[in-house]
């Protein structure tokens, strides 16, 4: 998701997502690790996203 679009939302629709990535990073860490992730390159994705929302959060503090 873009920066542009995040700032758009709310402190807890921001928390919410958090959750959501966090769980999916854990998710595919765990299919790496098993071998059947696919396409690695999610994982790398999934923890910009979770330090973009970190940090669009700490902007809005």
């Amino acid at each position: 998701m873009k920066p542009s679009k995040m700032r758009e939302k709310s402190v807890q629709e921001l928390k919410d997502l958090m959750e959501k990535n966090k769980r999916e990073l854990m998710d595919a860490r765990f299919k790496n690790a098993m071998g059947q992730l696919s396409d690695k390159s999610i994982l790398s994705k999934l923890r910009a996203d979770v330090a973009r929302i970190n940090t669009i959060l700490r902007e809005k503090q």
